[in-house]
């Protein structure tokens, strides 16, 4: 048996034993591309005989090479791949820059700061240009100096679109003097002066050119324009280029990557031998059919039938939940019930969403279930910077004694309060046995013992009494206004919505630790806060304990791509959530939304369940939800209902909608209705009373009522509004729900 080309199916071989000439290759999910890049070096290593160092294969993470390198070793042997090139693109770059950097300037011995140290120089820049750094925030300006550099766009070739960019512009050009003087690169910088230096020295180029008879790359759609154009340099005159990706899977705009390389690589090497690997090994057909149902609207791609040899499988299953929190009790169901069933293992499953602050509820109910998970490339809700840090001004609200959450958020936004100041009046504290809220009122009462003047001694001041203030808010308000007045008075909400992606990432778990406090509106002012703080603090406790290997997993949709699993739970399938709000309106963005969307559908291996909610607690507020148009792309007759709790909880959804959504559309407001939903989804009732003069309110406080899912509760409040009863339950264990009677199907207990 051939162990090169008798594993490999017709396409594959076919992409394998390809000419010398460009090459690309197209690859489904699933479709064995990484067998195709690893046989291919061997093919021209083993069966060619091209000497490996001539070969240059790049990857974008280590661990892709490192695996690369070990399959390799088992086709070819460790000896004869001493002199390969082959890793990541950066670390390939680096070596570079070693050795022919000075050509144009670089001393060979250079430093590469992270992300750190190159927040300390912006930093630099901003005090030397009397920049306010709020304003701008050192992580966001680095994010629009790497953009620029990722398009090849020094200082001088810049063209700032706002005013904003104009001063950012200055900062990147006072940036890139500072790296120098530290002799010193960034990553991005280890991209473009391999350009700089190819462009520059044609003797330099032509030597790697003779080097490298055969360049071949991995996750091409996952290349910036830097990186393309390395690999195009390179290439140009031997044209022996391989390249291996799927537009459909690029998912990395927001970092730089480009799938528009795909057709720049068309257009370059107009000779490429095309080759899609369209048959998959992982999923069901059923799951492929899905996948390809929403992918088939992207206009700037290359269409592929994905099949496959495996059973056609199970239907996709489709739940709607009433909110979020009942999407998590069916998911967590779910799970269970597959794992009790033999089925899969818990540690086969897992949970995808678009942002990451849809976590948390997910999060509560798994830590209420007492059923482990983990949390792939991103940290745990409760943990996040943000959360801890609004949390810790609402505890030292509470507790003004609260020493560590004080020193958490005494500079935080900056306020000029310097580590020297703080070490001072920190060893002045302890003498004096006194806390620091303490020694904070001492110095608003103008005492001059205190080893603190000038500017500090003003921002303590001023700390002070934003704390009082809202401490004596704390007594008035109720829990929600005091969350909102505490982002405000403190400069918190300022200081992360900087007008950046992440930013805003960002604010959206902030809103979602809003959406935790609104359950405890009801309470009196200074008991919600208690109780809320409470709560959240045996959550997050117990939370730091459920990292378990053989336990479900939950990322968001970015975090997914090159895994897989046995079954999956795509929850959010909204709009506004799957496609995300900021893609309404743009094409581009909105092709990228889909291509998300249909990474996520093929992780499958076996069962996919796509789920969404009839309301949603969204910034706080509970909005109408409007099924994802992707859902509708999919045809019903591969879906099919999850099971009802109860026989008239969940109905059937009525008529398939005959017109498709536009993918581009002006952003729609606040949402009072709904689209008809697919065939064959579980929906939950909802055609409303038509309006009438006057609703007989049913329910008022204090009355004890059951819910065929949340089990019995007690109403806090009933209020009549548009046609509808709206009532606030507290159900045991469940929490505080808001529900409308028409459809609710709540018994008053007597």
């Amino acid at each position: 048996m051939d162990l090169l080309l008798d594993v490999l199916n017709p396409a594959q071989r076919e992409a394998v034993q390809a000419g010398e000439g460009p090459v690309l290759v197209l690859a489904g999910p699933g479709s064995g591309k990484t067998r195709v890049l690893t046989h291919r070096v061997a093919y021209l290593v083993g069966r060619q005989g091209i000497p490996p160092y001539r070969i240059m294969a790049v990857t974008f993470t280590n661990k892709a090479a490192r695996e690369m390198k070990a399959r390799l070793e088992s086709l070819l042997g460790a000896a004869d791949l001493q002199d390969l090139t082959i890793g990541t693109f950066h670390a390939t770059c680096a070596r570079i820059l070693r050795r022919d950097g000075e050509a144009v300037g670089i001393d060979g011995r250079f430093l590469i700061f992270d992300t750190g140290e190159q927040e300390n120089l912006v930093k630099r820049a901003l005090a030397e240009l009397r920049l306010d750094h709020k304003e701008y925030r050192p992580a966001s300006v680095l994010n629009v100096i790497s953009r620029w550099k990722n398009e090849l766009l020094t200082p001088a070739r810049t063209r700032p679109a706002s005013y904003r960019e104009e001063v950012i512009k200055r900062i990147y050009e006072r940036y890139q003097q500072l790296l120098r003087e530290s002799n010193a690169l960034d990553f991005d910088d280890l991209l473009t002066e391999v350009v700089r230096l190819f462009r520059e020295c044609p003797d330099v180029l032509a030597r790697y050119r003779r080097r490298y008879s055969g360049v071949l790359v991995d996750e091409f759609q996952d290349t910036n324009l830097a990186q393309y154009e390395i690999v195009r340099l390179l290439a140009q005159e031997a044209r022996h280029l391989f390249v291996v990706g799927d537009e459909d899977q690029s998912i990395y705009s927001w970092r730089g990557a480009d799938f528009r390389n795909v057709q720049r690589f068309r257009k370059d090497f107009p000779e490429a031998r095309l080759i899609l690997l369209e048959q998959n090994y992982r999923s069901t057909q059923n799951i492929l059919d899905a996948a390809r149902s929403v992918i088939r609207h992207n206009v700037q791609r290359t269409d592929k039938h994905l099949w496959t040899e495996n059973p056609p499988g199970q239907p996709i299953i489709v739940y709607e939940a009433y909110d979020e929190h009942e999407e998590a009790q069916f998911v967590v169901d779910e799970i269970q019930r597959l794992a009790a069933r033999g089925v899969c293992r818990l540690g086969e499953c897992a949970v995808m969403y678009r942002t990451n602050a849809q976590s948390r509820v997910l999060e509560d109910e798994f830590v209420r279930r007492g059923v482990p998970y983990r949390i792939v490339g991103a940290t745990r809700f409760y943990g996040r910077k943000e959360v801890k840090d609004v949390l810790s001004y609402l505890r030292l609200i509470h507790n003004p004694h609260d020493g560590a959450s004080m020193a958490r958020v005494l500079n935080v936004p900056p306020r000029g309060i310097g580590s020297k100041t703080v070490s001072a009046l920190d060893a002045w504290a302890t003498r004096q046995n006194l806390s620091w809220f303490e020694v904070l009122r001492r110095l608003a009462a103008d005492e001059q013992a205190l080893p603190v003047e000038g500017r500090s001694r003003r921002a303590l001041i001023d700390f002070f009494q934003i704390i009082k203030d809202l401490r004596d808010l704390s007594q008035k308000a109720d829990l929600l206004t005091l969350f909102d007045q505490t982002l405000a008075r403190t400069g918190y909400q300022a200081l992360i919505r900087d007008g950046t992606e992440e930013g805003e990432d960002r604010w959206q778990n902030i809103q979602e630790l809003r959406s935790v406090a609104r359950e405890y509106t009801w309470l009196p002012p200074g008991e919600g806060l208690t109780e809320f703080l409470t709560n959240v603090a045996l959550v997050s406790d117990v939370d730091t304990l459920r990292e378990e290997a053989d336990a479900p997993t939950l990322l968001t949709l970015h975090a997914a791509k090159g895994l897989e699993f046995a079954a999956v739970f795509v929850v959010g399938m909204e709009e506004g959530l799957l496609p995300h709000s900021r893609s309404l309106g743009d094409r581009d963005q909105m092709e990228e939304e889909r291509r998300l969307c249909y990474v996520g559908l093929t992780r499958a291996r076996q069962w996919l369940y796509l789920t969404y909610t009839f309301r949603r607690t969204i910034f706080g507020d509970q909005e109408l939800s409007e099924v994802s148009r992707f859902l509708r792309d999919i045809p019903p007759q591969i879906m099919r209902a999850a099971g009802s709790k109860g026989p008239a909880r969940l109905l059937s959804l009525r008529e398939r909608s005959a017109a498709p959504m536009a993918d581009v559309r002006p952003p729609r407001p606040a949402l009072a209705s709904r689209r008809p939903e697919p065939e064959g989804v579980v929906s939950a009732p909802r055609q409303r009373p038509r309006a009438e003069p006057a609703v007989e309110q049913r329910f008022a406080a204090g009355d004890w009522v059951c819910h065929p899912t949340f089990g019995k509760g007690r109403v806090i409040s009933s209020v009549v509004r548009g046609g509808d009863e709206e009532v606030t339950v507290a159900f045991d264990g469940l929490g505080i729900k808001r529900l409308m009677v028409s459809f609710a199907r709540l018994e008053k207990l007597a």
